[in-house]
């Protein structure tokens, strides 16, 4: 359960309490340092803190990262793994290390320039308005987007209305959304969760098989402006398909209150 901002006098009538609502900025790095300073610059308008996590990157980028919480070190944290242990681990680490610091919900958002950061006011508001809920990025692609990532998308779209047996979720796969930390941390404490290309996904589904409410808010998306892609065609193919069947698996069991749930929707 989230922290509370605040609660009734003594002898006061009960009073309906509201999540604390403290967001911050999550930006999981890996050997994007062409990209990272213009995105950060973008992102520290919005006057929240941004926690960095540098996950194993080559020299150059740790360079730039260095550089960056040197010259914002009231309104960034750098966190630093010494190897690549995958984007879902870097992401998680940095909701870690923000709720440590006394954060109520994170902004995720990649550090290679696709996310359209003058939108992060338009999550912040929408968590504000619903702080319970996971809000979700759902991408409005330019030209830019690879032909073969779109097609694949819509594949993946297939699997997480299966395994949810609901169309709450529009797009699974967007790595810019906000989440509440507490219910986040929760689950990454009982269960493993995907540390790589899997991760958006399988946090997203199981989130929501938790009992989340999962909020759609379509955003503009690039692909990338430093030209850097991570995704490794066979590895994350392999570990995406894996982490469906899990899903299945899982899926089946839950299915009389999934459908439940989605009956009540309706």
């Amino acid at each position: 359960m989230l922290k509370t901002a605040f609660s009734a006098p003594a002898g006061a009538p009960a009073q309906p309490q509201r999540p604390m609502f403290k967001p911050c900025i999550v930006v999981p790095v890996y050997n994007h340092e062409h990209a990272v300073g213009a995105v950060v610059a973008a992102l520290l308008r919005h006057q929240l803190h941004c926690v960095l996590v540098d996950d194993g990157s080559a020299a150059p980028c740790a360079r730039a990262l260095d550089a960056l919480a040197a010259a914002h070190p009231e309104q960034l944290t750098l966190v630093r793994h010494g190897a690549n242990q995958g984007k879902g681990a870097a992401v998680l680490d940095g909701m870690r290390e923000a709720a440590a610091r006394g954060f109520s919900h994170a902004l995720q958002i990649d550090a290679d320039g696709q996310h359209d950061t003058a939108d992060v006011p338009r999550f912040v508001a929408q968590a504000r308005l619903h702080p319970l809920a996971v809000i979700a990025g759902c991408p409005v692609f330019d030209a830019s987007v690879p032909r073969v990532r779109l097609y694949g998308r819509y594949l993946t779209h297939a699997c997480v209305w299966l395994n949810t047996l609901s169309l709450q979720i529009r797009d699974s796969m967007c790595g810019f959304r906000l989440y509440p930390l507490a219910p986040v941390l929760a689950l990454a404490r009982r269960r493993a969760i995907g540390a790589r290309m899997n991760f958006d996904t399988d946090i997203l589904v199981r989130l929501y098989w938790d009992g989340l409410e999962v909020r759609n808010l379509p955003t503009r998306v690039v692909y990338p402006s430093d030209g850097v892609s991570h995704f490794r065609m066979w590895r994350d193919n392999v570990l995406i398909t894996r982490m469906h069947l899990t899903l299945l698996c899982g899926m089946l069991w839950r299915a009389p209150r999934l459908l439940a749930r989605t009956w009540r929707q309706r």
